[in-house]
């Protein structure tokens, strides 16, 4: 009977394990994960949970019994140290080896660090300590300095300002999400933040983090009481790197998502896959690309033809801004918008040489679908048929 072994038990990991049963594979499924959580969703963390708007029951991707009940073998506070791709084997922590016949790596990112006394937020145990600590000094006293202006950075800064924080965001880009969205809708999210209170340092960044609070490196000291740090992750590769897989940002896949070994796939935050649909690789590290890429994955471990092409989305809720993100913004030349900007309620568009690439609807509701299509049909457009939607 045939083994499929899975590293790394965070969504893709599961979704992934759920799929081969739901496609009728019999064989023995093993899920192995570091963490003594088992699988759950990471978008909660910085949203709906840490805003302690949720139940912790609501994070997790299956239930408790649903693992024995569908036999999957779940290795919980268990590394994996060691893949030996030739001996289709790997080691896990404490020594014992492992036998499979194919492998998914979806071990996901870790946070970059910053020296210092800072905190940051990956995991649910993160989620935890953040909302008790910001519960702890809430209430108007509480001196909160978030390092960084992307995602989580804002996300987190948001969740502090609703517990009654003072809040200080710290980035050296001229926009929050600059590398992202760029300076004009950068500006929007900048707009909002400010108007709840929120202090932006932009131009600036952390030369160092002490008890104190941080020091900028245009020389002004911020007194914080906590430092929070969200200057984005980088890919697991480790395990991929010493087993001789290629790898670039992430692990390389093709559009199956096998790497460069035929017996062993990735996917999630962990994989840099080719898309079709962008003619290049794309590495995405958004909570879509682990909900429908260790599906993907598992169907091509079965033989299925697989091309994963999916277009990267992303969505975020900060203070009364909910926002849905589609396409990439990498090379565009021109953004166009229909609806208000002013009143946080519009569509924009990026496009590149007449071409949609990405596109962004902010408190405006079943609209992806239609944006998606715009993006996958490559088709140059009319910016004056944009902006009249």
């Amino acid at each position: 009977m045939a083994t499929y072994l899975i590293v790394g038990a965070g969504l893709a990991g599961a979704k992934a394990a759920q799929t081969l049963r739901e496609e009728g594979f019999d064989g023995d499924i093993v899920l192995v994960g570091a963490e003594n959580e088992r699988p759950y969703e990471r978008p909660p963390l910085s949203k709906d949970y840490l805003q302690g708007k949720s139940e912790r029951e609501k994070i997790y991707v299956h239930p408790q019994d649903w693992y024995a009940g569908n036999g999957v073998e779940l290795l919980l506070g268990t590394p994996v140290t060691r893949i030996e791709p030739a001996d289709h084997a790997v080691t896990l922590a404490g020594g014992s080896r492992r036998p499979y016949d194919k492998l998914l790596l979806a071990t996901g990112a870790t946070p970059k660090r910053l020296p210092g006394p800072a905190v940051y937020l990956r995991t649910a145990g993160d989620s935890d300590a953040l909302k008790r600590r910001l519960a702890e000094i809430g209430g108007g006293s509480g001196r909160v300095v978030v390092v960084g202006a992307g995602w989580i950075g804002l996300e987190t800064a948001a969740a502090a300002r609703l517990a009654g924080c003072e809040v200080t965001v710290v980035e050296p880009e001229p926009t929050p999400l600059h590398r992202v969205l760029g300076p004009e809708l950068g500006e929007v999210f900048a707009g909002l933040h400010r108007r709840n209170g929120v202090d932006l340092r932009l131009g600036t960044g952390a030369a160092e983090i002490t008890e104190e609070g941080v020091r900028l490196t245009t020389g002004e000291r911020l007194a914080a009481d906590l430092v929070v740090a969200g200057i984005g992750v980088a890919p697991e590769v480790g395990l991929a790197r010493e087993a001789g897989l290629e790898v670039g940002r992430g692990v390389l896949t093709d559009a199956s998502l096998r790497t460069s070994h035929p017996d062993v796939y990735a996917a999630g935050d962990v994989a840099e896959p080719f898309n079709p649909l962008y003619g290049r690789r794309l590495h995405v590290e958004h909570w879509a690309n682990a909900l429908n890429g260790g599906p993907a994955a598992a169907r091509a471990m079965l033989g299925q033809e697989v091309v994963y092409d999916r277009v990267p989305y992303f969505f975020t809720d900060q203070f009364d801004l909910g926002m849905e993100f589609s396409g990439d913004t990498t090379g565009y030349d021109e953004v166009v918008h229909s609806g208000s900007v002013d009143d946080l309620e519009f569509v924009a568009y990026w496009l590149r040489e007449g071409r949609v690439v990405a596109g962004m609807n902010v408190n405006v509701w079943d609209v992806v679908g239609g944006i998606q299509d715009r993006i996958r049909s490559g088709d140059v457009v009319d910016p004056k048929e944009l902006t009249s939607g």
